[in-house]
């Protein structure tokens, strides 16, 4: 008699939870050692930003620390022409008191140019970078120039980036008469040459960091509305969006949770070309002196000093700010294409 095996029954498979997709974009970055090395490079300026805002670096950067135009110290000890050191004034051999009645004065003098020039010579040999035309630290000045430059850049294309992303999903998403309204908006705006438009939200902000972060901001973002809406109008017709509509997403829901994380690689190529392009708009404006306020000093300022400083062989200024300048862009934007591959949605098909 043959045994009757009862039946087997199928063993389910425990249903594993599928990544999300910002936690398979942060492994695609981890992945990248370019987009990492320039990440923490990136980080290490923006702490530099947070200490000196905080006025725990450069906090002194106006003070007079050394001569004028004190070359770095690497150089060595500067020459007397260099530093600033005069010849002395020597007394008269004779007594010219009654034709000179200052001429009794003249040893006291000399005396004390000796002691300031002394005394400014050694301070201007522990300058790292050197000095500037006033005598004031290059480095601290670099570093507090990185603190302006750098959030009139982030911030200014922060706020471009979300106008143009707001309001280029809403044109792409809604098209009717909210799209017509925002093209003609969009129109207006580019039909004006982007220079004078910025110098006409010069003339009404003012002078300032907030202002010039508002200027640029405003003048900014129809280049990535354009883009945006037509990643919007792509988008909203394809199948993972209708289905997210047949099981009943709301539009804003259809929107920003499922549309905008398939586009935002385009909003972070944007983000990264615009910091890059107001960094040098700052420098545009800050000199024609429509930008920071004189009491402020960024990297625009400091270029703008560093020509006529250039003319006189002193080019230790514009080597500081152009270097420091040359390694925040070309990481940030590194960086920016790492995280603009890791969102991709093509590239993330392809693992």
């Amino acid at each position: 008699m043959t045994a009757v095996l009862p039946p087997i029954t199928p063993v389910a498979a425990k249903p594993g939870r599928s990544p999300s997709v910002w936690a398979a974009s942060w492994h695609r970055l981890c992945s990248d050692k370019v987009g990492m090395v320039s990440m923490v490079i990136v980080g290490f300026f923006l702490l530099m930003v947070i200490a000196s805002t905080s006025g725990l670096l450069a906090r002194d950067w106006q003070k007079e620390v050394g001569v004028p135009n004190a070359p770095p110290t690497f150089l060595g000890p500067a020459p007397a022409e260099a530093t600033g050191v005069i010849a002395q004034p020597k007394g008269p051999n004779v007594d010219l008191t009654d034709i000179d009645p200052l001429a009794p004065r003249y040893q006291e003098w000399a005396e004390r140019a000796k002691f300031y020039t002394t005394e400014i010579t050694v301070k201007a040999e522990t300058l790292p970078l050197g000095g500037d035309r006033l005598g004031r630290d290059v480095l601290s000045k670099a570093i507090k120039g990185a603190e302006v430059s750098i959030l009139v850049g982030l911030l200014a294309a922060l706020v471009a980036t979300v106008i143009g992303t707001v309001l280029g999903a809403l044109s792409g998403f809604f098209g009717g008469k909210v799209g017509d309204f925002l093209e003609w908006l969009y129109n207006v705006f580019t039909a004006i040459p982007s220079i004078l438009l910025i110098f006409a939200f010069a003339v009404i902000f003012g002078r300032g960091v907030l202002s010039v972060v508002m200027i640029l901001g405003l003048a900014g973002w129809p280049g990535i509305y354009r883009l945006i809406r037509a990643e919007f109008m792509k988008h909203s017709v394809r199948e993972y969006v209708r289905a997210a509509e047949a099981i009943g997403a709301s539009r804003y829901s259809r929107m920003f949770k499922h549309i905008l994380p398939n586009v935002s690689h385009v909003a972070l190529v944007q983000l990264s070309l615009h910091v890059v392009s107001f960094i040098k708009s700052e420098v545009i404006l800050s000199y024609l002196g429509l930008g920071v306020g004189v009491d402020q000093v960024s990297w625009g300022t400091m270029l703008s000093e560093s020509q006529s400083e250039l003319i006189l062989g002193y080019w230790w200024q514009l080597a500081a700010v152009t270097g420091l300048m040359a390694i925040f862009v070309t990481a940030f934007a590194l960086f920016t294409d790492a995280l603009r591959d890791a969102l991709d949605p093509k590239l993330r098909g392809l693992e």
